[in-house]
């Protein structure tokens, strides 16, 4: 049976979702350029992601997303599995946002600039001025009322397990005394790990769970107190 599947991924799925994803790209571009970057920043993207999940037979469940309000600015800080996470996010948080991704997917044909029209932030780490550059173009997203998601363990785990969380997604929380909301990406490694000898996805299941949002207290966030806070929340949330 895995034959068949891996003949129908080669012949079928992967045709069609490079198809899918040039005209997608193609949709935000023009989109971006011409209307409401808001909306086509997000949504094409979003119907992207799904499809390109039931295309590859995988199959995500939100828990939670009654925890958050769509008129609502959050930091949204998940878990880094594998490369599914960002179609399991894109396509079913169900709540508009922009990433904050690595500078060097700014390279992908057709995505790398229908990610940049669509507002999402590159981040570049070769340098502290750069690194500060990337943080300026976050806080602009943020003040005109938009959600991010970031992945702060900066990529994807290379065991399953969770790495050590970076501070630049929580400083941008302190200094807009924004709600963090925690998200466990649970799934992902199992259907696509990072440096799989066969770089195809499995048939599988993701689930997601959006945990309650971290509200800063009176006197703002305690970084080093949200960052376990959000750290705790997301491993409470495998095998769920």
């Amino acid at each position: 049976m895995i034959y068949l599947f891996r003949i129908y991924q080669l012949f079928i799925a992967v045709p069609l979702c490079v198809a899918l994803t040039i005209v997608t790209s193609i949709i935000t571009i023009i989109g971006c350029i011409f209307s409401n970057g808001r909306f086509w920043g997000y949504y094409p993207a979003k119907i992207w992601a799904m499809i390109f999940c039931w295309l590859n037979f995988i199959t995500v469940s939100v828990k939670g997303r009654q925890n958050i309000d769509s008129a609502t600015s959050y930091v949204f800080v998940a878990n880094h599995q594998g490369a599914f996470d960002i179609f399991a996010i894109y396509g079913f948080l169900g709540h508009n946002f922009k990433w904050m991704m690595k500078a060097s997917l700014r390279k992908i044909p057709f995505v790398g600039y229908a990610c940049y029209k669509a507002g999402h932030i590159f981040v570049d780490r070769t340098s502290p001025t750069a690194i500060r550059q990337s943080l300026k173009q976050a806080e602009s997203r943020l003040s005109s009322g938009m959600s991010l998601v970031v992945f702060p363990e900066g990529s994807r785990t290379k065991t399953g397990r969770m790495g050590n969380f970076k501070r630049g997604a929580y400083i941008l929380a302190e200094e807009f005394n924004l709600p963090v909301v925690p998200v466990t990406i649970d799934g992902a490694f199992a259907i696509l790990p990072r440096n799989s000898r066969y770089p195809l996805p499995r048939p599988g299941h993701i689930r997601l769970t959006i945990h309650q949002p971290i509200v800063a207290a009176e006197g703002g966030h305690d970084i080093n107190d949200l960052m376990q806070q959000s750290r705790e929340a997301i491993e409470s949330g495998f095998g769920h």
